[in-house]
């Protein structure tokens, strides 16, 4: 089965790579894989309290996770899957890709501020050429509609 995965942040811009995702998922047959990163920068204090807060950055996702996984799975039969990974986000997204064979197409939302389309975007379209699947990049400010209309 070929899985869309789509990148699980803080973002605005992440609602509609999801939901993109999950369009896609449902019209073509596939699935979800959606991948959280957890940066290496948020735990570099005393090891004691790194590990309480890489437990709570982990529940965290779980419970952002859910409500997109209730939305899929209520809403469009799909069933998503987590995964987790700690480093360096463009590093781990891609360390992903290479160990899932299963991963078809690698969904980005793009932010609609002045300092650019984010991090993500700009470091992986960099790239897009090397990569061993396409990327579609959703427009941060796509109209729900609209979205559903071209998927």
């Amino acid at each position: 089965m070929r899985k869309f995965l789509v990148v699980l942040d803080d973002s605005r811009e992440c609602l509609n790579a999801m939901r993109f995702a999950t369009l896609r998922a449902t019209r073509t047959g596939g699935g979800v894989q959606i991948l959280s990163v957890i940066p290496p920068e948020d735990f570099q204090t005393w090891i004691g309290v790194a590990d309480l807060m890489r437990e709570e950055a982990r529940e965290r996702i779980e419970a952002h996770y859910e409500v997109f996984a209730k939305w899929m799975r209520d809403r469009h039969g799909i069933n998503p899957e987590l995964v987790i990974r700690e480093g360096e986000p463009v590093t781990e997204i891609l360390a992903q890709i290479r160990e899932d064979p299963e991963i078809g197409v690698l969904v980005l939302g793009a932010g609609t501020d002045k300092n650019g389309p984010g991090p993500l975007v700009t470091q992986l379209s960099r790239n897009s050429g090397t990569l061993p699947i396409p990327i579609t990049i959703v427009p941060g400010e796509i109209p729900k509609d609209r979205l559903e209309a071209i998927t």
